[in-house]
């Protein structure tokens, strides 16, 4: 039994304040110690053990979600199941980065389009965002497009952003302060353009706070920013008790990490499609067999075996390696 989670933190700290030496060092030093040698009776009590330690979400995340694989996998359910997942397939969209110029992303999202996928999320910032906009819904007046500004504006920008309704976007994600919920709010109440919170919320509770405050429309859930499955099902049960959409977003996952956001992404709150993609699209090679794949019409299927579904590929992770630890 191969069992799998992965730590999200990334090489820079444009994302979080989670890097991948603490991520090393947080899961020695406390949280494994915290973990091995105890009886879990209830995934629920791990997320409780963790709570005592503040912040570092992405590596909590790694240990529960691995955790959820184990007993999946024990109870020879598909890890979608045991989540309270729904859904046999997802819908899928891609996210593309700020180009060279507006031919190459006119391209890219021509090619995204032909492989299938059915939203098409574009990153801005001043001085790439109205410059492109209207270039993309001349050529593709009709496609479900999103925009993502990674904290990129603030409220001195209000007319400016109004000024996007004219796109017809699905939303606007993450325009202003990376932790902020009330400028948002000030924002949401004078566009008409959904906005979406993603570095905002980082639990169940934040969600509430953002609603409540009419901060967002729409809200995106990555597993490793709320801390692992517990944490985001309670967010998606908030968001879908009180009418809000949920997608999943992505990081810069290898197969493991996307195949945890595919079960995510198939519980029933979960009506837009996220940031799931094909493995190729970002590794010649992945660690998983077999790897992630996209369907013409662009959509993923939720797998029907025990766990991940998927089956880490020992050998691939060994060679890409530089460093191991083991602890008993």
């Amino acid at each position: 039994m191969r069992r799998a989670g992965q730590g999200a933190a990334g090489g820079a700290r444009f994302c979080g304040h989670e890097t991948p030496e603490p991520a090393l060092h947080v899961p020695r030093g406390v949280l494994i110690p915290w973990t091995l040698g105890r009886e879990w009776t209830r995934r629920s009590d791990l997320d409780q053990q963790f709570r005592a330690m503040r912040g570092h979400n992405m590596v909590k995340a790694a240990l529960e979600n691995a955790l959820w694989d184990i007993e999946a996998q024990q109870k020879r359910l598909p890890l979608a199941k045991l989540v309270g997942g729904t859904f046999d397939e997802i819908p899928c969209g891609v996210s593309i980065g700020i180009q060279n110029s507006v031919d190459e992303l006119l391209e890219k999202i021509e090619r995204e389009l032909a492989a299938g996928y059915q939203r098409i999320k574009v990153k801005i910032k001043p001085g790439w965002d109205v410059e492109v906009l209207p270039h993309i819904r001349a050529q593709f007046p009709r496609i479900a497009l999103m925009a993502d500004a990674n904290s990129a504006y603030t409220l001195d920008d209000l007319e400016h952003l109004k000024s996007f309704d004219r796109f017809h976007l699905m939303m606007i994600e993450q325009p202003l302060g990376w932790e902020d919920l009330v400028d948002h709010a000030k924002l949401q109440r004078q566009i008409l353009t959904p906005l979406c919170l993603d570095e905002s919320i980082h639990s169940a509770d934040d969600a509430r706070k953002a609603i409540e405050l009419g901060a967002c429309k729409i809200i995106n859930v990555k597993l490793g920013r709320v801390g692992g499955f517990t944490a985001a099902r309670q967010v998606h049960d908030l968001c879908r008790a009180r009418n809000i959409p949920v997608w999943c977003g992505g990081m810069l996952e290898s197969g493991i990490g996307r195949a945890h956001n595919i079960a995510l992404s198939a519980l029933p709150g979960f009506t837009l499609p996220g940031d799931v993609s094909a493995s190729r699209r970002y590794w010649t090679e992945d660690i998983i067999d077999p790897e992630v794949t996209v369907s013409p019409r662009g959509t993923i299927r939720v797998p029907a075996g025990p766990g991940l579904g998927f089956t880490p590929n020992l050998e691939r992770i060994e060679r890409a390696t530089v460093r191991k630890e083991s602890f008993g």
